[in-house]
């Protein structure tokens, strides 16, 4: 996948659980995890704002380009 995502990172630094995040945005727990492990094919900019918002961070602290070395 060309696109990492760098949520588990930004929770850590914010020393703030992945329950925390999910009561403060309203998304269950579940559909963060699967964000967090990167097993989604694409995410709301509502949801994205939702977490930037509450982790006082950017998209692009989230989400990384990784381009595929061949």
């Amino acid at each position: 996948m060309l696109i990492q995502i760098n949520l588990d990172m930004m929770l850590v630094k914010r020393k703030m659980s992945l329950t925390e995040l999910s009561r403060r945005i309203g998304i269950s727990v579940p559909n963060l995890s699967l964000l967090k492990t990167g097993k989604v094919r694409g995410i709301r900019f509502k949801t994205l704002e939702a977490i930037c918002r509450e982790l006082d961070c950017q998209p692009g602290d989230i989400l990384e380009y990784t381009p595929d070395m061949v």
